[in-house]
């Protein structure tokens, strides 16, 4: 039913407004990124943009709502989901929580269990196109069933960390979670 798609408080809109931490997203260049995996896994793993699109097979077509209160339907990402992430880089029992870090000096935090979510993944494509640069590129984290802060763009690694620290939102006050269907908005600390 289409009004259940719609978290209370959130009207749909036709595409994501865009919104930075800075004024100017640098450049990427592709020939010396890596994206990281680090912290309480087994297997430390590094990917360049080129292995890591070899490795992206997969699809998930997701509503997508901002804290600011728009949503926008049926976004298709192309990449690899983190669930797969995850078997390749074997998190340990410490690892409860993962803080999203990119390259502009964003960070976000969020509960390991959103990784093993069938709809996270970690996208290079968005809606059939490369990611725009403003949408993410090279590969943003997304996470349908939280609020888009938690989708990081610009992903440059992934941390797996036993406590949880907050994000750059986190610590001005956003939710630590941002569940949409439970209006997570802000902390109640």
């Amino acid at each position: 039913m289409e009004k259940d798609r719609l978290p209370k408080g959130q009207k749909w809109i036709s595409k994501p407004v865009v919104y930075d931490i800075v004024k100017d997203v640098k450049d990427v260049d592709l020939s010396t990124y890596r994206l990281r995996f680090f912290g309480f896994v087994e297997n430390p793993m590094e990917l360049s943009y080129d292995e890591f699109v070899s490795m992206a097979k997969d699809k998930v077509m997701a509503d997508f709502h901002c804290v600011t209160t728009w949503s926008v339907k049926d976004i298709i990402w192309e990449g690899i989901k983190t669930k797969k992430i995850l078997e390749l880089v074997k998190p340990k029992k410490e690892a409860k929580f993962v803080m999203a870090h990119c390259l502009e000096g964003y960070t976000t935090d969020f509960p390991i269990e959103y990784l093993y979510d069938e709809n996270s993944i970690l996208a290079y494509k968005m809606n059939g196109e490369i990611i725009p640069k403003r949408h993410g590129f090279p590969i943003r984290l997304v996470i349908p069933s939280l609020y888009a802060w938690k989708s990081a763009k610009y992903l440059e690694a992934l941390e797996f960390m036993d406590k949880n620290v907050k994000g750059f939102w986190e610590l001005r006050g956003y939710h630590d979670i941002g569940d949409p269907w439970k209006e997570e908005r802000f902390s109640e600390d």
